[in-house]
């Protein structure tokens, strides 16, 4: 934008300019004189003008700087107030700035806090989760949840993480066991519905021995009880205990007894019976060698037998009676002492001392030749069959031993054929080889210990015949003829 004094130089150079243009236009036709004069004239005008108009454009300018001071003034005014604001706005700032940082430091310390205690929460709901699933695997193994039927479906939806624990189901957790833990220390007689060994439902008496043993009675029959959790029934052993056991039983029902048979293993030993075989039901399982050791076994028996009774049917007081016998043939009546020979006669050391007696004329030399060959004679009697024994004493391990290998052979050809996938289709192999040597050893050694007994009856009873024999030729030597 121009200035108005400039504007006013411009208009007066203009209106000089279009004088000396009229001036030289005009100045052919009129008197040369008379243009310096409208040349005044005009310049005046002129003049006036510029200087009325410099006088408006100085008025102007000055209005025009009025107007700008007042402006630069309120500008400054404004400047001042927005930079009061702008720094009051950067104090505020700050502060938010500060205020913000410290919130960031709370909102930091708020979400360890909450970590925190999310991570407490999920724990501590783990915790309860895996009680949960404890307490649930507890109830249902027990027995006595055939009996009292707890209700533990929340149990499962709080280990199944179906349900978030609250308090209400801790409560019910901790009641649910303090029940059991109650049920569990006390002995109760109860009547419930039970799977007997046939497989039917029937009512019954069922004994309550804490949470170890439970034991049912029934008018033909008195057992224990096994608990399958996943059916939530009491099933009767397919095994009856003793008889003896039984009666303990029943007489603790009724109250007549202040004991009774218990299993502290919580069915783990009661179950054994089920699966416990006697030596006849392993018999079978010992293949063919086990025959010829039950062959061996029985003539055994029959040896063992007939040499006791051998051995008990000539058994007497033997000495009472050689003292009587001696005390006979000190007094030199031989009549005497032949009526005791006679009467106890089934006895080897009595006969031994009768042919001693026989030949008591006769020098010592003849007389120790006659005890002697009649002491031979007794000897083979008494050891009849012993050696039989000891030599099936010796066969029947060796025969065990060869079920041993046979079996361990059969077993080795199904690992060859089958390989060891199934433990089962080895057993049989197995079984017979553990089998035989089991009944090889119990024949043998019950043989070997009654041979072994008889040898060693025999062994004094030749040594008695010896003794009493020399005594009673020194006593007839003695005496005399």
């Amino acid at each position: 934008m121009k200035s108005p004094i400039k504007n006013t130089y411009i208009m007066v150079l203009s209106v000089l300019l279009c004088g000396v243009c009229l001036f030289t236009t005009t100045a052919w036709g009129k008197d040369i004189r008379l243009v310096p004069m409208e040349a005044q004239k005009i310049e005046a005008t002129m003049r006036q003008k510029a200087a009325q108009e410099l006088h408006a454009a100085q008025k102007a300018a000055a209005a025009a700087r009025q107007e700008i001071t007042r402006d630069r003034k309120a500008l400054s005014r404004t400047i001042a107030r927005l930079t009061e604001q702008a720094r009051g706005l950067k104090e505020e700032i700050k502060a938010l700035e500060a205020e913000n940082e410290t919130l960031a430091q709370e909102d930091t310390i708020l979400s360890q806090q909450l970590e925190k205690s999310q991570g407490m929460v999920r724990e501590l709901s783990g915790v309860i989760r895996m009680n949960a699933k404890d307490i649930d695997t507890f109830l249902s193994s027990s027995f006595l949840s055939g009996i009292y039927h707890p209700d533990t479906v929340f149990l499962k939806a709080i280990a199944e993480l179906s349900v978030f624990p609250g308090m209400d189901h801790i409560r019910k957790m901790t009641d649910l066991l303090f029940d059991r833990i109650h049920q569990g220390r006390a002995v109760n007689l109860e009547t419930a519905t039970i799977v007997d060994r046939t497989g039917k439902t029937v009512t019954a008496r069922v004994l309550l021995l804490g949470s170890f043993t439970a034991a049912y009675g029934l008018a033909t029959e008195t057992g224990f009880l096994s608990y399958t959790p996943g059916e939530g029934k009491l099933f009767a052993l397919s095994r009856l205990p003793s008889t003896g056991m039984g009666k303990k039983i029943i007489q603790y029902m009724e109250g007549k007894r202040d004991a009774v048979p218990m299993d502290i293993s919580r069915g783990a030993a009661l179950s054994q019976l089920t699966y416990k075989l006697s030596l006849w039901d392993q018999i079978p399982k010992g293949g063919p060698i086990v025959w010829p050791i039950l062959i061996i076994l029985a003539i055994g028996g029959l040896i063992a037998t007939e040499r006791l009774w051998f051995l008990l049917r000539r058994k007497i007081r033997l000495e009472t009676v050689v003292s009587q016998i001696e005390t006979s043939a000190a007094a030199r009546n031989w009549t005497a002492c032949q009526e005791i020979c006679a009467r106890y006669a089934k006895n080897p050391v009595v006969r031994v001392i009768r042919a001693g007696l026989s030949g008591r004329e006769l020098p010592r030399e003849d007389m120790e030749n006659t005890v002697q060959e009649a002491i031979l004679r007794e000897i083979p009697p008494m050891e009849r069959f012993l050696s039989t024994m000891g030599m099936l004493a010796a066969i029947a391990p060796l025969l065990g031993l060869l079920g041993t290998v046979t079996g361990m052979i059969d077993t080795f050809h199904v690992i060859t054929m089958h390989g060891t996938g199934d433990p089962r289709m080895m057993s049989g192999g197995i079984s017979e080889a553990l089998v035989t040597t089991m009944l090889g050893l119990s024949v043998a050694i019950p043989i070997m210990l009654v041979h072994t007994l008889l040898n060693r009856e025999v062994e004094n009873t030749v040594g008695l015949m010896e003794e009493k024999a020399v005594a009673l030729i020194n006593i007839i030597q003695k005496q005399g003829v």
